[in-house]
């Protein structure tokens, strides 16, 4: 067996990756990294751990977030001021809802692209 057969054999299988997000005029509303942050607020119960745990600036997650909500025109992430608690942020209803409902769509345009790509190229890539 020739060396670059030998390498190519040792090669894991190919994927297929998709990405969708949602735009209006031209810009993006809302995508997977917007998803993921709300997934992190909610997770984490705060905007500033959130920010951390996605590795970017508080500002940054900040401004985002609030660009999510004037794009939507909807609040997604109520926060609780300080105290014996600690303060701390969730998402409204509203918020969980969206956050839901385009985790369903990118799971299934993940399974649907999946299943093309395994039809279209059966194990030859």
């Amino acid at each position: 067996m020739r060396a670059d057969a030998a390498a190519n054999s040792k090669k894991s299988a190919a994927e297929v990756q998709a990405k969708i997000w949602i735009e209006r005029d031209g810009k993006v509303v809302f995508s997977d990294w917007r998803a993921e942050l709300l997934q992190a607020i909610d997770e984490t119960g705060s905007l500033s751990s959130a920010a951390a745990r996605m590795d970017v600036p508080y500002r940054t997650a900040w401004y985002k977030l609030k660009e999510i909500e004037g794009q939507l025109g909807v609040r997604l992430v109520e926060t609780h001021s300080g105290g014996s608690d600690g303060g701390g942020s969730s998402l409204t209803p509203e918020g969980r809802d969206i956050l839901q409902r385009f985790q369903r769509i990118y799971r299934d345009i993940e399974e649907i692209v999946r299943r093309r790509f395994e039809l279209e190229f059966a194990g030859s890539l």
